[in-house]
């Protein structure tokens, strides 16, 4: 496996990886974000996980994150996703490692992740609390009644 910077020609199987993983409103911001990368914005990073057997077009997931606003040295993990076909072969935690590294080289020294508290975002809040990233806040009904934000927020060395 290798983990990489974003292709243009990644957008269509990245795009099959995030409607695997998420929600119809959910896929849409998601594209949005990925669709705002491929245009140069900089203020969304995407590294990609490929060369994996079984992958469509052999990518196995991406990460998308980017600088916090009026922070100076905070960053936000916006969207993790693999493909379900390569779940478990520990695509999740290289892109954790090559974000956390690529950031740790640019002066960064937080990164911040918001996810739901409910089963389904089980998955990755289990992935974020494997790689260090604590339970910071949880917000009661914030998305809904009967559904909490939870905030996990990681300090960088």
């Amino acid at each position: 496996m290798r983990i990489r910077s974003l292709r243009h020609r990644d957008r269509k199987p990245l795009i099959e990886a995030i409607e695997a993983s998420f929600t119809v409103h959910e896929v849409e911001v998601a594209v949005e974000l990925l669709d705002a990368a491929i245009a140069g914005s900089h203020d969304y990073w995407i590294l990609v996980a490929d060369q994996l057997e079984g992958a469509p077009g052999s990518i196995g997931g991406y990460i998308c994150y980017g600088p916090t606003p009026m922070t100076r040295s905070t960053f936000d993990l916006y969207w993790i996703a693999t493909h379900p076909a390569v779940r478990g072969r520990g695509v999740g935690s290289a892109l954790i490692h090559g974000m956390e590294a690529e950031l740790t080289e640019r002066g960064v020294t937080g990164i911040r992740v918001e996810t739901s508290e409910t089963e389904g975002f089980g998955a990755a809040q289990r992935l974020y609390q494997r790689h260090g990233y604590p339970e910071a806040v949880r917000l009661p009904d914030f998305y809904r009644p009967g559904e909490s934000l939870i905030l996990y927020y990681k300090r960088l060395s």
